[in-house]
């Protein structure tokens, strides 16, 4: 008599990683739909050669970040580009179950940590200082500008004063911290002003002959990627020599009145009773005039 016997398999095994924890590093300006984690690196195995699905969630609250490409492939790629100063570390769950969620069966369940750290990268240009951020994430920051007068017919030797301050910018990805130089790129067609290229201080280099107004534009550009560069508007006044304060030409002054004159009547010299008087005053910016 022969017998025949069927062995039936029995889910008595959990799916495996080959690791349970697992670190990536990804640079900041990583592609969207760029795998992070290659889906050999996070299959797991089964005993009982049961199909696997994946289930990836976010430990950290960076949901909408990382995904699966799909419940039967475990690949890891970035959904939603990424922003250094948001966050720069995460940490995700991937779940490998060996029948579907929601299954009335008996599951059983592998669980792996993958850490994923995120490098700044070079993707913001300079900011001119000080600035306004103009969005809620604080990832463009716009400087109003400066201003500064100078004196018709003179060359001051030393740096412009400007409002709200000197000319400066920085790099916003500050531990990157690339070196920045300046230029003056419009403006000027005069050339009557230079700007350091290393420290961005505004000085004359010759003196101004009318009364103008200039709107100079000054380039602040990263020095290892000249397509990493900002603008700002630079606006000069060139206003006539106002070293002195005005004065009264005589400390005090005598009139003579009449009675009963009407109101706005002249009031007169001591002694000269036909010549108004009359209250100067001088100004030595004014010698000549």
């Amino acid at each position: 008599l022969e017998i025949y016997v069927t062995i039936l398999n029995v889910n008595d095994n959990s799916p495996r990683f080959l690791r349970e924890s697992l670190t990536v590093v990804i640079p900041e300006d990583t592609k969207v739909n760029a795998v992070i984690v290659a889906q050999e690196d996070v299959t797991a195995s089964d005993a009982d050669m049961d199909t696997i699905y994946y289930e990836l969630t976010t430990v950290m609250g960076t949901d909408g970040y990382f995904a699966i490409k799909g419940v039967n492939n475990p690949a890891i790629y970035l959904q939603t580009a990424l922003d250094f100063e948001k966050f720069n570390v995460t940490a995700l769950a991937l779940y490998a179950r060996d029948r579907p969620v929601g299954s009335s069966e008996v599951t059983n369940t592998a669980t792996a940590t993958i850490n994923v750290h995120i490098e700044q990268a070079d993707t913001k240009p300079p900011w001119f200082q000080p600035c306004s951020f103009i969005n809620t994430a604080k990832s463009i920051c716009i400087s109003s500008g400066y201003t500064g007068t100078v004196n018709i017919y003179e060359k001051p030797t030393e740096p412009l004063i400007l409002q709200p301050g000197p000319i400066y910018a920085v790099d916003p990805d500050y531990l990157l911290n690339e070196k920045i130089v300046y230029s003056i790129v419009g403006g000027d067609a005069d050339n009557l002003f230079s700007v350091d290229a290393d420290t961005g201080n505004l000085t004359m280099t010759k003196a101004a002959t009318s009364l103008d107004s200039y709107s100079l534009q000054v380039m602040a550009t990263q020095v290892n990627n000249i397509q990493k560069y900002s603008i700002a508007r630079v606006e000069i006044k060139v206003v006539g020599k106002n070293n002195h304060p005005p004065y009264f030409e005589n400390k005090i002054y005598y009139g003579t009145v009449f009675v009963n004159l009407v109101p706005r009547s002249f009031v007169f010299q001591p002694g000269k009773l036909s010549t108004p008087l009359q209250i100067t005053a001088a100004d030595d910016d004014f010698v000549n005039v």
